[in-house]
């Protein structure tokens, strides 16, 4: 099984994945109360979230995500203090992992693997592409949400389908 064969090493994203990656993953939502919305109707076994701004504008509507993963910025920027507030107010345990950018480290991969909720991973260096492990190491009924700049927010409702989808995806990562 490719995972196995994955998360022990230090993948990079090539360039020809890069056309792909910034299409969404899943259902792209337009605005944050579809989202919601949505998430009532499916009951979510788990919620994910990926990103300081996603995370926190759960947060301010208060609805404490499962698994919280960020890089305290925006768009490469550091976060505002309003976002950062939200984000620190988290109450659950703290993984700290290093991640450079366009890259998927075995340290990412390991703590969102053995995440316990609730949980925030703090991620130094980028979290962009942890959506990828994070849908294949969630159970089924899980979503992961995550940003798409200017575009909205994109849902992924995990099931063993989405999770092989990732894996090809994977597949074509440098490693």
């Amino acid at each position: 099984m490719l995972i196995f064969m994955v998360e022990d090493r230090l993948l990079r994203l090539p360039e020809s994945l890069r056309p792909l990656l910034q299409q969404p993953l899943g259902r792209l939502f337009s605005s944050f109360s579809e989202v919601v919305e949505h998430l009532r109707k499916i009951k979510p076994a788990r919620l994910v979230t990926v990103g300081d701004t996603v995370t926190s504008s759960f947060l301010h509507a208060g609805i404490k995500p499962d698994v919280v993963i960020v890089d305290l910025k925006a768009m490469r920027s550091p976060i505002d203090e309003k976002t950062r507030s939200l984000i620190d107010s988290f109450s659950g345990s703290v993984v700290r992992v290093k991640n450079p950018a366009a890259t998927i480290t075995p340290e990412l991969w390991a703590a969102i693997k053995a995440a316990k909720p609730p949980v925030k991973i703090v991620v130094e260096g980028e979290e962009d592409l942890a959506t990828i492990p994070a849908v294949i190491s969630s159970p089924d009924g899980a979503v992961v949400v995550y940003g798409q700049p200017r575009a909205g927010l994109v849902l992924v409702e995990v099931d063993e389908k989405k999770r092989q989808e990732m894996r090809d995806i994977l597949s074509k990562f440098v490693g």
